[in-house]
């Protein structure tokens, strides 16, 4: 179909490019670190756009990571409830093939 785009995945690569400090927030985020994430292409290129994301897996600054957006990012969280909308699962080590 002419003009019709690939579904958006919900779970995606980025780059830790900060941290947000937060001294009041959600309870249910309460122990949570908070990093800014900016969104890479398949090209490992920026894309606009970063986010606020928790992260579950100890990543860092300068890191490319996996991260969950959507519905699935709070399932991933103890609390299903808990006000998120991005979560990082996963600290890349390498990507090979297209793009790596």
């Amino acid at each position: 179909m002419a003009g019709a785009r690939a579904p958006q995945s919900s779970v995606r690569i980025g780059k830790v490019i900060g941290t947000v400090v937060a001294t009041r927030k959600d309870e249910r985020l309460v122990g949570s670190k908070l990093l800014i994430t900016l969104p890479l292409d398949i090209d490992g290129q920026p894309e606009s756009g970063a986010l606020v994301a928790v992260d579950m897996v100890g990543a860092g600054i300068g890191e490319r990571v996996i991260y969950a957006v959507g519905s699935v990012a709070s399932r991933a969280l103890s609390g299903a409830d808990a006000p998120v909308d991005a979560v990082i699962v996963g600290i890349v080590d390498a990507i090979e093939g297209a793009g790596g």
